[in-house]
């Protein structure tokens, strides 16, 4: 088993900038991809940002130019938002899988006023 925990969200203007975090425990051993998602209201949950073992990097077209997603190590995974948007809304949710299994956390409120 893994546990996620994200942090870091919060209530920010537009054109500012937020900074989250998902650390991962537990068998982390077996886990080869961590991502971020995200939920706005009303809708369905979208695919943000990806990042390897490797370390390459997928990007939706909405945040592509304005987030990065990077980890340290094995266990956290942060994603650096800026230029935010109201439309970037959403509970963020940290995803991890592996061969056989996938984990998310509970996730985090960013709140984007304009």
């Amino acid at each position: 088993q893994v546990q996620l925990v994200e942090s870091g969200g919060g209530l920010v203007q537009a054109g500012e900038s937020l900074r989250l975090a998902c650390v991962a425990s537990g068998s982390i051993f077996s886990i080869n991809t961590m991502a971020w998602y995200r939920q706005a209201p009303g809708k369905q949950r979208e695919l943000v940002a990806t990042i390897a073992d490797s370390g390459t990097t997928y990007y939706a077209d909405a945040v592509k130019g304005r987030f990065t997603i990077s980890k340290d190590a094995k266990r956290t995974v942060n994603l650096q938002m800026n230029t935010l948007k109201a439309e970037d809304t959403a509970v963020y949710f940290c995803w991890a899988g592996g061969y056989v299994s996938e984990y998310w956390g509970k996730g985090t409120l960013v709140t984007v006023s304009s």
